[in-house]
């Protein structure tokens, strides 16, 4: 039944969505199932609503305007949509198009009840399922009748439900089309949604069952509670059976109505266990077709099921691949690193180039395989206590996936080899030339790679970076590097954890650390300061800044009065820092060297509020600060029992943390000075290959693997399909939560503090930062986008070390993710800020400009009234 405008369902498949729209695809693909029964019926394809469309040039006006409208006012969207929603319904069908539907329904039955149903280019698709978003008609009878709901679906397309859904996505409205699938009307003894996967905790072994008398319809508009089915290997495992008062039915003259269910249906399941586990076996068919967890609209007829529409489950975080069906558990990188954003390929495919471990790439975000470590008793218990120092809710995630004793089986521990030759490897002096060495080897190990990347181009690069990814290891690994990181965390813990004990002191080592010597990350903000004491004193400068956007204006700000004093502070600063950026560990982004504009903010909010010099004030006052403590300190514990030891030994931790603890930030600034050596190699072998005709912009090098990248370097081909797909599935990977816990089940665990201490209505964290703090709330999720006040506190998702340069305007600090010796954790306490990581929703809960109180020292944020 193959026509200009018409295609039989059975003629379709899932790759033709431009054509019949995403459920059209869908449908035609199900159809195509051994064993999966599907309405019969046809498409009235997007050449009709093309056609349509032309006839009206009004039509395409209005939609130029909504697609300039902003997504935030509502009221403008509101009235442009059904603008053109009465302009799209008062176009009437062309009677080519009619003919060819009245002729599709003499083949199936002129007078029989059909379905008449929305299919958009931009639906069900596998990053957006827009469920929901455009209309459906049941029980529609006759070809007038049909022809007129075909009108109204197509004016569906721009209902504001289906307008906002598509801003949100980034779908320009002038690139969708709509095209309507018409199907035998299935008259069902029950209905409802089947999900693959459990669309609560992603665990893709679960599936659940949605079930209710009649039509689907009264479960969808949210008339009737449904009975629920959850089933795990082919047998019902939890049942909640809901009264049923009302359901929906088909009438027979047209059209649907809510009807009352007999009394004594209503306390009776609408399925058997039986059906429950059939049709999840059917379920499983189509999601192994797909090739991903689906959410299965389905109709009981007859004891038979049909299946009325498929769609990907967008919402589910995907899980790493693996060679085998062993039960694994994922630890997130994101979250240890403060980046939990979705990375392009060629910056995941680098970071596990360049990582100690391997790393499994899901969602664009990595993730590491820890199976084996909490199998084993010996490593377990170690694994456990070192990530909960870092993050206790990955540990209580981690715990939960234990007390499933069948999930993590318990392997026994290796024999015992002996102690290793020469024994465990003394600590290191507290010496502070040995710190002073070691940022010297990463300088110089840095200044070498700058040397030699020079010389490389082509395929020889790509050979030669791969080397230079073992020096970088070796470099990240180097034995004595490691040793002094972990002394300054170990001071740090041995402080707070003994001071505690015998003071009763939370958290004394916040404010021993203040003014660390060696911090590379809390110099970068201070140093900030007094580019904008170069900046202050020159009004056209400050006016000049004011105007900038992301492109390069350094040459420009020259030529004002002062301007050159300025740039040249900025250049200086940049030649530091500039390596720096929002997200660093991808490579892809934009680094403040490449994209100056973004600290220009930061600029004009410290010229506003600091006076001049505040930068050495800063770290002055914080260095007294803590030389008051120590002082205080070491008095109370003489004066306790055996005095003179404990204040001799916390005499020795606190010179301890305060030589290594700068230094814990250093290793980082090494590998992102490399990184940057690195991209600035890689994107003039983009610019080649843009030159060549390769590569349509640079910038699609980036969606390529290190490896792809390479073989596009040595081939000259790049697949556009595979850069094109990439860009997709990155732009979907936004609207996905990464978890911190993953399990090879799809399960995503979040973990919890379990915590009674924390005032009710109170956000609970993670403390990492002394003290007490009350002000607005500035929720920021660009830097770039800052604009701070005297007294603000910062909220926002993750801080890595590019924010430290706000940190010198705030008063405190609230994040979603961090630990106690994240970057943000660690600057926090080093400029004596009242910190609370960890808080779960911070961003969405806390409203930006409202008033709250960050208690730093015990964990938990207030919102005040």
């Amino acid at each position: 039944m193959t026509g200009t405008y018409v295609r039989d369902l059975r003629e379709v498949d899932e790759t033709q969505v431009a054509l019949v729209g995403g459920k059209g695809a869908q449908l035609g693909g199900l159809s195509r199932i051994e064993g999966v029964r599907v309405p019969d019926g046809f498409c009235v394809t997007t050449e009709a609503f093309g056609r349509i469309m032309a006839q009206s040039p009004s039509a395409g006006e209005e939609l130029d305007r909504l697609a300039q409208v902003d997504p935030d006012d509502r009221e403008a969207v509101r009235a442009l949509s059904a603008q053109v929603r009465r302009t799209v319904e008062g176009i009437a069908v062309p009677d080519d198009v009619a003919a060819e539907v009245t002729a599709a329904l003499g083949r199936f039955g002129a007078h029989c009840a059909y379905a008449v149903r929305s299919s958009a280019t931009a639906e069900d698709l596998p990053t957006a399922s827009f469920a929901g978003q455009q209309d459906t008609y049941l029980n529609v009878i006759g070809p007038a009748e049909v022809l007129r709901h075909i009108g109204r679906c197509w004016a569906s397309l721009f209902t504001e439900r289906a307008v906002a859904y598509r801003q949100r996505a980034g779908i320009d409205h002038r690139t969708v089309r709509m095209a309507v699938v018409v199907q035998r009307m299935a008259v069902p003894h029950a209905a409802g949604v089947l999900f693959t996967a459990d669309p609560v905790t992603g665990n893709r072994k679960v599936a659940t069952v949605d079930a209710g008398l009649g039509l689907g319809e009264a479960l969808v508009s949210g008339l009737v509670n449904p009975d629920v089915f959850t089933v795990r290997d082919g047998r019902v495992v939890a049942r909640t059976v809901a009264v049923k008062e009302r359901a929906v039915r088909a009438v027979p003259g047209g059209g649907t109505r809510d009807v009352a269910v007999e009394a004594g249906q209503q306390g009776q399941p609408a399925l058997t266990d039986e059906q429950a586990v059939r049709l999840v076996r059917l379920g499983r068919r189509i999601e192994a077709h797909f090739g991903r967890p689906q959410d299965i609209e389905w109709c009981l007829v007859d004891d038979g099921f049909e299946i009325v529409q498929s769609r990907p489950v967008t919402t589910l975080f995907p899980v790493p691949a693996a060679a085998d069906d062993e039960s694994r558990v994922y630890v997130s990188v994101g979250h240890g690193q403060m980046m939990t954003d979705p990375m392009r390929s060629l910056g995941f495919s680098m970071w596990q180039l360049t990582a100690m471990v391997a790393m499994h790439e899901a969602g664009g975000r990595l993730f590491v395989d820890v199976t084996p470590r909490l199998a084993s008793p010996a490593s377990r218990a170690g694994l456990l206590d070192a990530l909960g120092k870092q993050d206790p809710l990955v540990r209580d995630a981690l715990e939960t996936v234990l007390s499933r004793e069948d999930f993590v089986p318990t392997v026994p521990d290796p024999a015992p080899g002996g102690p290793p030759p020469g024994g465990a490897p003394a600590p290191v002096a507290t010496d502070p030339a040995l710190v002073t060495g070691l940022i010297e080897r990463s300088r110089a190990s840095v200044a070498a790679l700058e040397r030699e990347i020079r010389t490389k181009s082509g395929p020889a690069l790509f050979d030669f970076l791969l080397e230079a990814f073992e020096e970088h290891k070796r470099v990240l690994g180097d034995p004595l590097s490691m040793q002094a990181v972990m002394a300054g965390m170990e001071a740090t813990w041995w402080l707070n954890d003994t001071l505690q004990e015998w003071l009763g002191e939370k958290n004394a080592a916040d404010t021993l650390t203040l003014s660390a010597p060696d911090n590379i990350t809390s110099e970068m903000g201070l140093a900030l300061l007094d580019v904008a004491d170069v900046v202050r004193p020159h009004p056209e400068v400050v006016a000049f800044l004011q105007g900038v956007g992301e492109g390069d204006f350094l040459d420009d700000l020259a030529k004002l009065p002062g301007g050159a004093e300025a740039r040249d502070a900025l250049e200086a600063y940049l030649d530091r820092y500039g390596m720096r950026c929002v997200g660093e560990i991808d490579i892809t982004r934009p680094r403040w060297r490449e994209r100056p504009g973004t600290l220009v903010p930061v600029i004009l909010d410290n010229v506003r509020i600091f006076e001049p010099g505040a930068a050495a004030r800063r770290f002055e006052e914080g260095r007294r600060k803590a030389e008051a403590k120590e002082r205080d300190v070491l008095e109370r514990l003489r004066a306790l029992p055996d005095g003179d030891r404990k204040a001799d030994e916390t005499k020795r931790m606190i010179d301890r943390v305060r030589t290594f603890i700068g230094y814990r930030e250093y290793p980082k600034y090494g590998i992102i000075s490399r990184y940057f050596l690195y991209k600035q190699a890689l994107l003039e072998e983009a610019r080649r290959l843009v030159a060549a005709g390769v590569l349509a912009a640079e910038e699609d090098a980036f969606h390529l693997t290190f490896q792809e990248f390479h073989e596009a370097v040595r081939t000259q081909r790049v697949d556009a399909r595979l850069i094109r797909e990439r860009e997709e599935a990155f732009r979907s990977y936004h609207a996905l939560t990464p978890p911190r816990v993953l399990t090879s089940d799809g399960e995503a665990l979040t973990g919890a503090y379990r915590r009674e201490d924390v005032p009710a209505g109170a956000l609970t964290g993670l403390p990492v930062s002394a003290g007490t703090v009350e002000g607005r709330a500035r929720v920021i999720l660009d830097m770039a986008q800052a604009d701070l006040e005297a007294g603000d506190i910062l909220v926002t998702t993750f801080t890595d070390p590019s924010w430290s340069p706000l940190f010198v305007g705030i008063a405190g600090l609230v994040t979603e993710v961090g630990g106690l010796m994240t970057h943000g954790a660690v600057i926090a306490r080093e400029y004596g800020l009242p910190a609370v990581v960890g808080v779960d929703r911070a961003t969405r809960l806390i409203r930006d400009g409202q008033r709250i109180r960050v208690h730093g020292t015990d964990g938990y944020v207030e919102i005040l009234p």
